[in-house]
């Protein structure tokens, strides 16, 4: 067994929170070639995606309050069985509709991983180091969505698209593994709460009357956004509209997670000597910034993929600063309740962004215009959220 405040211990929720990443991304460049096999349109197959979002924001208001009252470790332990058995349906899929079915019951079980992850951190490291952990979390989880395009175009080229979901599969085994033979449980007995539906609705009520709750939720939302319509739409934008071959698309992707790379570096570091509020405002200004040149390219007809992979590099180095921050902000205040908190946290991070995915489907016109915009409106909505719901009322 891990001792639960130690480096392994981190590595090991790290790599099941990375579960959410890998399922993700490691599919995007497959997606073209998916539409053609399933005989589909883009907007079907990019329905894979939101339809994944929708079901992990639905799970999410489920798996936390139930980790709250019996724990962590097994909550996560039936999460990835499903996820696993999900990814078999999703690469034996006759058609698109039993691939939607799949995919749905796959994000349904991995959510359990990086909610519950969330949560275990919190468990552990009390509310002013989980920002810190979380950053170096996010720091190695990187590496998930560095690889996962890379390696998603290569089973893409010798196996088939099907792989990508035999190899998450075999992950999702891996990670089952761990869980059940390494990992002890991190909620101690006296911090559980009843699974009333009148105590989670309860729990809930507080969390959304708590404005910082809010702001800092929202901040996360948006930014997330932003990423998730890069996620959706970007295949389609640089494989169908500019000619980049998948392999290269998985080297551009490498790139912007390189971007995101850094920003957790950046956070973990500056945590203790700025302050949870004053790297959010730089993380925000960054997103801003990196999506109001990717939208003004895109506006004055610069349809160039390094006129999207560029300023989406400076969007997600400002990801990465604020995202472990927002985390700890949202969790911080509620020790109580830490899984509901992260449930809540998760469902309107979750829903917000495959709403955003959806509409970057449904709007397409066939050029980066519409992804664009997109992302750069989800940046201003960033830096507008934290200005308003969080700085003016502590400075108040």
């Amino acid at each position: 067994m891990l001792k639960l405040p130690s480096s392994a211990t981190v590595l090991a929720l790290a790599a099941v929170t990375a579960l959410g990443p890998l399922a993700t991304d490691m599919y995007l460049p497959a997606m073209p070639a998916m539409a053609d096999a399933l005989n589909t349109g883009p907007d079907r197959i990019q329905l894979t995606l939101s339809l994944y979002m929708a079901g992990f924001a639905l799970a999410q208001l489920l798996c936390g309050p139930i980790s709250d009252r019996f724990g962590r470790r097994p909550v996560m332990i039936a999460g990835l069985s499903l996820f696993l058995a999900a990814s078999l349906l999703c690469a034996w899929a006759p058609n698109v509709e039993w691939l939607l079915v799949g995919r749905f019951l796959q994000a349904f079980g991995g959510a359990a991983g990086p909610v519950l992850a969330r949560a275990a951190v919190r468990d552990i490291h009390g509310p002013i180091e989980a920002g810190r952990i979380l950053s170096y979390m996010a720091s190695t989880m990187a590496l998930a969505p560095a690889l996962a395009p890379v390696v998603g175009a290569g089973l893409l080229l010798f196996f088939g698209w099907e792989s990508v979901f035999v190899v998450l599969a075999l992950y999702a085994a891996v990670m089952l593994a761990v869980l059940i033979f390494m990992l002890p449980e991190p909620l101690a007995i006296e911090q559980r709460q009843s699974i009333h539906p009148r105590t989670i609705l309860a729990n809930f009520r507080l969390l959304l009357s708590q404005r910082a709750f809010l702001g800092y939720t929202l901040v996360n939302a948006a930014a997330f956004s932003g990423l998730f319509a890069y996620l959706s739409g970007s295949s389609f934008v640089l494989i169908e509209y500019m000619g980049v071959a998948p392999t290269l698309y998985g080297v551009l992707f490498t790139l912007i997670v390189a971007g995101f790379f850094v920003g957790t570096l950046v956070s973990g570091r500056y945590s203790h000597r700025l302050g949870r509020d004053r790297l959010i405002t730089r993380g925000t200004v960054v997103c801003a910034a990196g999506g109001v040149i990717m939208a003004g390219l895109a506006a004055v007809g610069i349809h160039h993929p390094w006129a999207v992979v560029g300023p989406h590099m400076v969007f997600m180095l400002g990801v990465g600063i604020l995202m472990p921050q927002t985390m700890a902000g949202a969790l911080a205040p509620n020790p109580q309740c830490a899984g509901a908190a992260s449930s809540l946290f998760g469902f309107l991070q979750m829903t917000i962004a495959a709403v955003v995915g959806g509409l970057v489907g449904q709007f397409h016109d066939g050029s980066s215009r519409t992804m664009a915009f997109t992302i750069g409106l989800m940046g201003l909505l960033a830096l507008t959220s934290h200005w308003l719901l969080v700085r003016r009322q502590k400075e108040a």
